[in-house]
């Protein structure tokens, strides 16, 4: 008999597992905090926007200034030689702003610029200055003197070239005054600048030539030159 009830009692029963209902859901299993790393995502962040924000204002903190565009050597202005160039602002570099550039052509160069330089106030000043132990010496020379080409940066050399001398019966003096001719006046010297392109001098091809020497031959190149005696000739840059 209890055989029969157990089994009568269980014959209603479904054999399929209770299912739970459709608005019940299983318990998610707690998400571990971690708040150092969520503080080091912000700081990042910020840290991004606060670059982005620098690279913007150093962009937009941009001033116009002077370049060289050809060599300009010492004791030159810059004349027309020069183009204007957006540099980022930076208190620390005198730059020479592009609405100074016509009292920068009063100035004189201290010493070499070449071209593609930005130029700073230091490069200038109101009078050309020579190196210590230099001296800046100008030559009237006329054509044959000088070789095509001369410009403002050239290393030359010197040399005494003699006259023909008086005539006199005595050949041997003829010779003697001859054979003074080629005698080096100084191995190495720079050209500083050269006038005579441009103006009446041309037509005669005579030209006005400053050259940069040592102190100790400045008194032999100016004499040789009061005599028509100096001829320069071009050489290699040491």
């Amino acid at each position: 008999m209890k055989i029969q009830e157990r089994t009568g009692a269980g014959a209603g029963r479904s054999a399929a597992p209770a299912q739970p209902s459709v608005g019940d859901r299983l318990p998610s299993p707690p998400r571990e905090r971690k708040p150092a790393l969520a503080a080091l995502a912000v700081l990042l962040i910020l840290l991004g926007a606060l670059g982005a924000t620098m690279l913007v204002l150093q962009v937009g903190e941009r001033v116009e200034v002077v370049k060289v565009t050809s060599d300009i050597q010492a004791g030159e202005s810059v004349g027309d030689n020069v183009t204007s160039v957006m540099v980022a602002s930076d208190d620390s570099i005198k730059y020479v702003e592009w609405t100074k550039v016509k009292a920068l052509k009063k100035l004189k160069a201290k010493s070499t610029i070449y071209a593609g330089t930005v130029v700073v106030g230091q490069m200038f000043g109101a009078k050309a200055q020579i190196p210590d132990g230099k001296a800046s010496v100008g030559l009237a020379l006329k054509e044959g003197q000088y070789y095509a080409g001369i410009k403002g940066g050239d290393t030359v050399a010197a040399y005494r070239v003699g006259t023909s001398g008086s005539s006199s019966s005595d050949s041997s003096d003829k010779d003697s005054s001859s054979s003074s001719s080629g005698n080096g006046l100084i191995a190495n010297a720079s050209v500083q600048n050269v006038k005579g392109e441009s103006d009446a001098t041309v037509s005669t091809g005579s030209k006005s030539i400053t050259l940069l020497v040592d102190e100790g031959d400045a008194a032999a190149l100016a004499s040789a030159s009061s005599a028509g005696e100096v001829a320069l000739v071009r050489i290699p840059a040491k």
